[in-house]
C-alpha cells in the first residue's frame, strides 16, 4: 500500500525552501555565522512551525543564536506569508538542533577507541615475538 502524504508534510518542505531561503539571502547577522537550517516540523493542525537550526561559526553560544533568531520569527513569518499562501499562517518557532555536535562527538569516541585498539594489538604481538 503507498504510503499517505499529509498536508503537513508537504507544507513543512515547502516551509524548509522558503525559510532556507530566507536565512541564506536576506537574514544577515554576523554574530550568527553560517545558520544552517536541517529540519522544518509542521503541527498536523498548521498552527506552529519548528524550525531546527544549527551554527557554523557563531561568535555567540547557540542558545544565544536561537534565542536571537526567535525574536526575529515574527519579522520572517511575515516573510514567509508573502512567499507561501495559507489562510493562516502558522507561529514559527526555532529550535538548535544539536546532532551535529552529538555526531563528531561519536565520531571522536569511535576514533579514540580504533586508536586504543590498534596500540593495544601493538603491545600483544610485541610481547609475542618475545
Amino acid at each position: 500500500m503507498p504510503r499517505e502524504f499529509f498536508r503537513s508534510d508537504r507544507v513543512a518542505a515547502q516551509f524548509q525552501r522558503e525559510l532556507a531561503e530566507l536565512l541564506r539571502t536576506e537574514f544577515k547577522n554576523p554574530q550568527l555565522g553560517l545558520v544552517t537550517l536541517s529540519d522544518v516540523e509542521v503541527t498536523r493542525d498548521m498552527s506552529l512551525i519548528k524550525a531546527y537550526v544549527s551554527f557554523l561559526g557563531a561568535a555567540e553560544t547557540p542558545q544565544k543564536c536561537v534565542k536571537a533568531l526567535n525574536q526575529h520569527a515574527p519579522k520572517l513569518r511575515r516573510a514567509l506569508s508573502g512567499r507561501i499562501r495559507l489562510r493562516v499562517m502558522p507561529d514559527l518557532r526555532f529550535i538548535h538542533d544539536d546532532s551535529i555536535e552529538r555526531g563528531m562527538r561519536m565520531e571522536e569516541l569511535l576514533g579514540s577507541i580504533k586508536v586504543s585498539q590498534a596500540t593495544d594489538g601493538d603491545e600483544g604481538e610485541q610481547e609475542e615475538a618475545q
